[in-house]
């Protein structure tokens, strides 16, 4: 099998341009998406740890198994470690054999980005040009830059609490083709946006955007709600919005629906985003409709990035090889590998 490492991965993305990447990865979302009932999709097993969260997400059709391991200790930072990182393989079906086993923490940050972008582009107006970001943290310009691939972004609004975060933040995104404007409160950042994208890590109830602040019209993006006890939106804004989520089992546990029980869930939740790709529910109806993608993350995602990354690593040869898997004369005689 072969190993794919961050050095690994860097240098496949530069060759083939990010741009390239996301927009092919956008459309390999739209294909997996679109068959939806081919996957054997379960919600995340999650253990709640002293300070975070281990997940493993598994998924597969009849070609492919994958499966991601993924954290959230929001504290790292503090110690000078990212706040969630993440490991990922693919395997045969049809033999049950590891193909290649991945770094996932960049794959993971593209792949939120691709289906935020996906959802923002289906969602959002289409002349939506001022998008704002709430949590600068490792996720943020990846969001930007993909979104921007799908709406004519002019300018970004952003905040964060940490001072040093929009500092990098605003660092990576100079010279890019929109005004930056570098907000003093969340308030501050919405203020006459068309897209809100909130990503926060803090593991708790919080109010980061206020019913208030939504004005009529408004796509948000709520990414940063993934865990039980974890979400961003005050919930009075649930009751204004047309809900998308990506899987309904996963995200009435885990996302801003979290608030409701599963028959209100049922009742006031729009739609998968499957239906939505598929067209068998409309997107954005109205251009006074407040939309609101909520996302948590599926492994469906990790699936489209995992196949779509082991295509270009046989098209520019990248990877290492490891015997992770024994290599037998006879199959049945484990055991020659120790003699």
């Amino acid at each position: 099998m072969k190993i794919l490492s961050v050095e690994a991965l860097s240098g496949l993305i530069r060759a083939h341009g990010i741009e390239n990447y996301l927009r092919d990865l956008m459309s390999k979302l739209e294909q997996d998406f679109a068959r939806w009932e081919e996957f054997n999709i379960i919600p995340r097993p999650a253990m709640h740890v002293p300070g975070g969260v281990l997940e493993l997400m598994p998924v597969c059709d009849s070609t492919y198994y994958t499966f991601k391991y993924v954290n959230c200790h929001p504290k790292n930072p503090d110690t000078g470690l990212m706040t969630v990182v993440a490991t990922g393989q693919l395997s045969e079906i049809s033999t049950g054999y590891p193909l290649f086993f991945s770094e996932m923490t960049v794959l993971t940050a593209l792949r939120t980005a691709a289906t935020t972008a996906l959802a923002t582009k289906h969602l959002s107006r289409k002349d939506s040009h001022v998008l704002a970001i709430i949590g600068t943290g490792a996720q943020s310009e990846f969001l930007v830059k993909a979104i921007g691939l799908v709406r004519d972004i002019t300018e970004v609004r952003f905040f964060d609490i940490d001072p040093k975060a929009m500092d990098k933040f605003e660092s990576n995104c100079d010279g890019k083709p929109f005004a930056l404007f570098r907000a003093g409160s969340v308030a501050e950042a919405v203020a006459g946006a068309d897209i809100i994208t909130t990503c926060t890590a803090c593991k708790a109830h919080v109010d980061v955007l206020k019913n208030d602040w939504v004005k009529d019209g408004v796509h948000i993006n709520g990414i940063g709600g993934d865990c039980p006890g974890k979400t961003e939106l005050e919930v009075s804004i649930l009751s204004r919005a047309k809900i998308v989520v990506e899987y309904f089992d996963q995200s009435i546990i885990e996302g801003e629906v979290q608030r409701w029980t599963k028959e209100e869930g049922k009742k006031n939740i729009y739609g998968e985003l499957y239906e939505i790709i598929r067209g068998e529910k409309a997107g954005r109806t109205d251009a006074k409709d407040i939309t609101l993608y909520d996302s948590v993350g599926i492994a469906l995602e990790d699936y489209s990035v995992l196949t779509l990354t082991y295509e270009l690593m046989q098209r520019y040869g990248v990877g290492m090889d490891v015997g992770c898997t024994p290599e037998l004369h006879d199959p049945k005689n484990l055991m020659s590998v120790l003699m």
